[in-house]
């Protein structure tokens, strides 16, 4: 008997070092070119953080303005790439391209028209960020509150 419950442990513990890979899907950037995740969030191994958003999102815009503000000492200092994907529906995609050039975004910004990458990454919310590094989600977040963007710095700062 005791045979028997020790092969479905040793899955179990198996199953966690097992790598999953990141789900693909097709994005569009903002001339409406299409564009594979997977060839958006490139960095050279460094840490790359993905920015779930919408247009009618008032935290998604705080969170992204205030990482904005310091995206550009992040990459002198990290090497990271910030990769904004807008969640918004057919009524309200065509928000997002004026939205991104008053705002003045300096990192990629793409649009999940499908749905496609949320729903693989089940995500049911927004703002939703995670970072990528060295093909694993490393790190969630789901909501957005003043001073988050520190928090985030400090993890960044724990990964080689």
């Amino acid at each position: 008997m005791k045979r028997f419950l020790v092969f479905p442990l040793l899955g179990l513990i198996w199953m966690n070092f097992v790598t999953v890979s990141l789900p693909d899907a097709d994005l569009q950037d903002l001339s409406g070119h299409r564009v594979k995740f997977s060839e958006a969030i490139q960095n050279d191994g460094n840490p790359v953080i993905v920015s779930f958003w919408a247009t009618w999102c008032v935290p998604c815009i705080k969170e992204l303005d205030a990482v904005a503000e310091v995206y550009p000492d992040w990459q002198d200092e990290m090497g990271v790439k910030l990769v904004a994907v807008s969640i918004d529906d057919e009524k309200t995609a065509r928000r997002i391209k004026p939205l991104v050039n008053g705002r003045g975004w300096d990192y990629e910004v793409y649009h999940d028209y499908k749905g496609e990458l949320k729903r693989k990454l089940n995500i049911n919310a927004v703002p939703y960020l995670i970072v990528i590094h060295k093909g694993k989600i490393v790190f969630r977040k789901n909501s957005y509150t003043p001073g988050g963007e520190e928090e985030l710095y400090k993890f960044l700062k724990t990964l080689k």
